[in-house]
């Protein structure tokens, strides 16, 4: 498309602001949105060129580099805003439509179909578009401050990911996060901050991400930027900066521009176009055109400086420099300081505001602008933490050889689980950090997996230190494996340009590994040895944590001879997938199928039979009840004495089994008394294991050992399984047949009495721990049904998924959907407008940084005022119309009453209303709704 504006529609030459002229209030090296894209970097040629060129290969160009999410509640304009991006970089040539399913990033039929995100798409771009000269050649960093330019006068390399907005694929977001080194949230200017942001906002804090907030859809009507200000300081917990305000034709009119209160510039475009030719108003000029915007500007540089004043004492040098004048702070010195605030804190209390309107193509290049000005490169994010062996530290500090490697000695003892991944993670006490830092090539995260049906498995990794080659040998340090990687490709969304190479910040795509999962390190040994020398073979970057499911639905074959192929289009989908579970029913032999909401079933279910091609259906979708003891069970000993595998097993076990709440209990961790080897809580269970005259001691190099233990079974395999042999009894409950939980299991195995020498092998061990704690939970029935009175507290009751919602209605419709709530679907409400409903269901909220920071006084927010805006009342909130007031309901809700809910709330409120819900906890339920709900499963 070539684009010819018209001659009053260039941007103009502005002279720069300078300390011996203060008072011309702009400055041409700010904004520049009409360079040229050169011929041979457009489309396919472009992305050739982007993968070949030096932007970003060298240490110096790395910090041109921005790795950054697009991060918001659904429906905000995250892939229309991404669409903007790549045209207005010459990545395209047409502007992709969400409506039309035309858009690069939601390439999936699911996606274009529904017109929503459902898979994180990864892409690279460049901004500015590089001319000819910095093909070859781009400044520096230090050659662009050295000048005092923003570093947007550059071309940076951007690796975007565009995530989901729906609470179903919360993963998607959280896995994205994980690897991320800034993120834009985007806002809808109508509805403000809503439940979702608020969720992936505070997600993002836990891996403390500079973010920049954008509110988008300002040229609809009720949009009110003001009012999305303040929420920005109630709801995220932040100090909103604002950066830009937005340009209403008659200050009450159509959407036409913004006011960048940096720079001190009007910026209007041209009705109907392609956003490209954007005309510039400096302050002076400004006035004439709209006197009540300049003074608003004025009003908004003054709270700006003022802010940044209060978190930075540099500001507060230049504003006594340019003798208290708010107006005359160079643009340059408020950038920096914008950048210092944003990146300098753990705790993001400064939040850079931007306006726009991604549709109407109006505020995307400034947006870009603000990426390269001030969201941290990879060499400026924070260094991401590691484990190796039993030692926490920095991946920095392990290059650097300053890690302490020194293990002391500890009488606690980790989860079987992961003493079983690191049987090799005794860190011995003389190993040298700098021997370690010159062994280790590279070091990567695997993030994310896709089945490709051209490519086959594509595994996107974040590559930390040193740089992925074509050919090397990458260790799984999580499974022990290695892999030849035989291809590296840079993606493209579903495009793809094979590459050489992926160097440290950047994201990649490694094709052709077996066994790489979600979350697994992956390394690399100078030398390309296979195996790493210990150790380093224990490395591992922070996980991703995996939320729970909730909802699962029976998968079952066409035919016999077809369970083969749907077995392994299961393990395709889990691969991918990790917050899928997929679990076989004893009593049936349904194979199962959870999930975490109807739409991520659904959609599970169409890859599964279009794009996996199994031949299977998938039945209605259930919930995942549970199970728990009413009181406590009498001591059970089993004996196991079978031949295994054609070896004689002999072991036994006693096992009691009790209620758990750990809301009542005190967190204990690890027992102090001499008999118990294990004390852990998984899964809402709490097993402990005692091992009378076991005598634990380490040796040098902190090996557990015991004399009194049969030789074939060392103390990390007696402990793993007990704990095995109990979790297995857990997955299924004595009366109910689900799941238990709320259980406390106490296991006791005497080494005079429950072992037998030779004959003690560790499955023995196990099965000896399943059948006692299997034992102990049919006493329990046993006891309630010769009581014949389930209201004596014996036996087992169901539990239920009580689910965290979040409501949004306007005020008309807030009535019915209060009623529907507590009296039609047995919830009850917990507030009404509370600033902030959705942090206390967030898990891993108490790592989070807002958590420990005062809260935020909305009156001290500078915030513009909003078209139509009624007079304020106490508190600075304005007064809107009743009936079109936003509300928001918190209410705690059984999860069955949840399904198909949306349906029914659109209908309450007239297709307005949309809520957001996660999983608050299990609850056990009242024994009436308990018998209507087994008599409905028992149909």
């Amino acid at each position: 498309m070539v684009v010819a504006p018209l001659l009053d529609w260039v941007i103009r030459p502005i002279p720069r602001l300078s300390r011996t002229n203060p008072r011309k209030y702009a400055s041409s090296n700010i904004v520049s949105y009409n360079r040229p894209v050169q011929s041979h970097l457009r489309c396919q040629n472009y992305r050739e060129w982007s993968s070949t060129s030096a932007l970003g290969d060298t240490a110096a160009d790395l910090e041109k580099t921005r790795n950054i999410g697009i991060i918001a509640h659904i429906d905000a304009g995250k892939t229309t805003t991404t669409e903007r991006m790549l045209y207005y970089s010459g990545f395209t040539r047409r502007i992709g439509d969400v409506d039309e399913g035309s858009t690069v990033t939601d390439f999936l039929p699911a996606e274009r179909a529904r017109g929503i995100t459902i898979q994180s798409a990864a892409i690279t771009f460049h901004w500015p578009p590089p001319t000819a000269q910095e093909a070859s050649k781009s400044p520096s960093v230090q050659e662009l401050d050295a000048q005092n330019l923003p570093r947007s006068r550059a071309s940076h390399t951007v690796n975007l990911i565009d995530t989901p907005g729906h609470a179903d694929f919360t993963f998607e977001v959280l896995r994205s996060l994980r690897i991320l080194d800034g993120a834009v949230t985007i806002l809808d200017g109508v509805a403000g901050v809503e439940a979702q942001t608020e969720k992936v906002w505070h997600q993002a804090s836990v891996y403390q991400i500079p973010r920049i907030v954008y509110v988008n859809k300002l040229d609809r009507d009720g949009a009110a930027f003001g009012r999305t200000v303040r929420e920005v300081g109630s709801r995220l917990q932040g100090w909103p900066a604002v950066c830009q305000i937005p340009w209403f034709e008659g200050g009450n009119g159509r959407f036409t521009g913004i006011a960048d209160v940096v720079t001190l510039q009007g910026l209007l475009w041209k009705e109907g176009g392609d956003g490209k030719s954007v005309k510039v108003f400096d302050l002076a000029n400004l006035e004439n055109e709209d006197k009540s915007l300049a003074e608003e500007l004025k009003r908004a540089r003054i709270a700006l400086i003022e802010l940044l004043s209060e978190h930075d004492e540099d500001m507060v040098e230049k504003f006594f420099d340019y003798e208290e004048d708010h107006l005359a702070v160079p643009p340059m010195d408020i950038i920096r300081s914008l950048r210092k605030c944003l990146l300098g804190s753990a705790a993001q209390r400064i939040i850079p505001v931007f306006a726009g309107s991604s549709f109407r193509n109006m505020g995307v290049q400034p947006l870009l602008d603000a990426v390269n000005n001030l969201l941290p490169g990879p060499s400026e994010s924070s260094d991401p933490e590691i484990t190796l062996g039993n030692t926490k530290g920095r991946l920095g500090s392990l290059l650097n050889g300053e890690l302490s490697l020194q293990q002391s000695p500890k009488a606690t003892t980790t989860t079987p689980k992961s003493t079983q991944k690191k049987k090799l993670a005794v860190v011995p006490a003389l190993v040298e950090p700098q021997n370690l830092a010159a062994s280790l090539e590279s070091c990567a995260l695997a993030f994310k997996v896709v089945s490709d049906p051209k490519r086959g498995v594509l595994v996107y990794v974040r590559v930390y230190s040193g740089s992925l080659n074509r050919g090397c040998n990458l260790y799984n340090t999580n499974l022990h494996v290695t892999e030849r990687v035989p291809r590296l490709f840079k993606m493209y969304a579903n495009d793809a340009v094979e590459v050489e190479s992926i160097h440290a910040g950047h994201i990649g795509v490694v094709v052709g590994l077996k066994y790489a999962r979600t979350g697994d390190t992956l390394i690399t040994t100078m030398g390309n040895k296979a195996t790493p020398p210990e150790p380093l073979n224990t490395l591992q970057l922070r996980p991703i944590d995996v939320p729970p499911p909730v909802f699962f639905a029976s998968i079952e074959p066409h035919s016999l001879s077809e369970e083969k192929n749907m077995q392994d289009a299961l393990a395709l989908l889990l691969r991918e997938d990790p917050s899928l579970h997929v679990t076989v029913d004893e009593d049936s032999g349904q194979t199962l199928l959870s999930g975490m909401g109807e739409l991520h079933l659904e959609i599970a279910r169409d890859r599964l039979v279009n794009d996996f091609k199994a031949k299977a259906s998938m039945g209605r979708i259930e919930i995942g009840y549970r199970e728990c003891p009413l009181s406590q069970s009498s001591p059970v000993t089993k004996i196991f004495d079978k031949e295994i595998a054609g070896r004689k097993g002999k072991a036994g076990c006693t096992a009691v089994v009790e209620p758990f709440d750990p809301e009542l209990e005190v967190a204990e961790g690890v027992s102090e008394a001499q008999d118990v080897i294990f004390d852990d809580t998984i899964e809402g269970n709490r097993i402990i294991i005692c091992a009378p005259g076991i005598n634990v001691v380490r040796d040098r190099k902190g090996k557990e050992e015991s004399s009194a233990l049969p030789p074939q079974v060392d103390v990390n395999s007696f402990r793993t399984s007990l704990f095995n042999g109990a979790l297995s009894a857990l997955a299924r409950g004595p009366q109910f047949t689900f799941p238990m939980h709320s259980t406390k299991v106490t296991l006791i195995c005497n080494v005079a009495e429950h072992l037998f020498g030779s004959e003690s092998s560790a499955s023995a061990l196990s099965a000896s721990a399943r059948l006692a704690t299997q034992g102990a939970l049919r006493g329990l029935v046993a006891t309630s049904q010769s009581n014949n009175n389930s209201s004596t507290g014996s036996g087992t009751a169901v539990m239920e998924p009580v689910m965290n919602v979040i409501i949004s209605v306007d005020e008309g419709s807030l009535g019915a959907v209060v009623h529907d709530i507590s009296s039609a679907r047995g919830g009850h409400i917990v507030s009404l407008d509370e600033e902030m409903p959705i942090t206390a269901s967030i898990g891993n909220q108490n790592n989070s940084p807002e958590a420990d920071q005062p809260p935020i006084d909305i009156n001290k927010i500078y915030a513009p005022p909003d078209p139509f805006e009624t007079p304020s009342v106490a508190g600075g909130l304005p007064i809107q119309a009743s009936a079109n007031q936003p509300r928001t309901i918190t209410a705690k809700v059984p999860l069955k009453e949840m399904v198909g809910y949306l349906k029914h709330l659109r209908s309450l409120s007239a297709g307005r209303g949309t809520f957001v819900m996660n999983v608050d906890r299990f609850e056990r339920m009242s024994t009436p709704r308990q018998k209507a709900v087994l008599s409905e499963l028992n149909r």
